[in-house]
């Protein structure tokens, strides 16, 4: 299951909005903290090995083994006084109720993860 919230898939298509080159959203997993693993969103290409949805008018790549490991895949939009962003809900947060793991930008490639 891949689901995108009405205001999240709102959000990214004004972010792909007059942009050229890449239009579709990869979800990874990169290590990160205290929290360990988490999702995020970064523009790339179609792979052979993705899976590819396209919800509302937005194509989302995923790894088929990485989509095997964590899915179900829940994206949403929030607003806290810590500001505005993406949420990303799957598997790799089962048992950590309460944390949301937020995801405040689509990085212009994956490249830029690896920084």
């Amino acid at each position: 299951m891949f689901k995108v919230s009405e205001e999240a898939s709102e959000k990214i298509r004004q972010f792909l909005e007059g942009r050229e080159g890449l239009q579709s959203i990869r979800i990874l997993m990169t290590e990160g903290g205290w929290k360990g693993p988490y999702l995020v969103m970064a523009l790339d290409e179609q792979k052979e090995n993705d899976e590819v949805f396209t919800v509302k008018g937005v194509t989302f790549l995923v790894e088929k083994p990485l989509f095997e490991r964590v899915k179900p895949i829940r994206i949403g939009y929030t607003h806290s006084t810590l500001g505005s962003g993406y949420t990303m809900e799957s598997e790799l947060m089962k048992g950590m109720k309460g944390v949301s793991v937020g995801c405040h930008d689509i990085y212009n490639s994956c490249q830029d993860l690896t920084r």
